[in-house]
């Protein structure tokens, strides 16, 4: 699975990198290392959306409070 965060200037405002940081830890902890891949991207061109990310190329909207919720319904639940 593919996951990838934009980091451009309006997603980094509004915390793509907590995102960033709370998502590797959440691989980590559930020892997905090897079954999701994590990558950074600049603009997706849906900057008035929040923090842009993609699931296997399906956009989402995140911020860095549901960043967990996300990440149990989205990724967890998938692999």
């Amino acid at each position: 699975m593919k996951v990838t965060i934009c980091i451009g200037s309006s997603c980094h405002l509004k915390g793509s990198r907590q995102i960033v940081e709370q998502l590797q830890a959440l691989v980590k902890e559930n020892h997905l290392e090897d079954k999701v891949e994590l990558s950074g991207t600049f603009c997706m061109g849906n900057c008035v959306n929040g923090v842009n990310v993609t699931v296997d190329g399906r956009l989402c909207s995140l911020s860095p409070e549901n960043t967990e919720e996300f990440f149990q319904k989205e990724i967890l639940a998938a692999v």
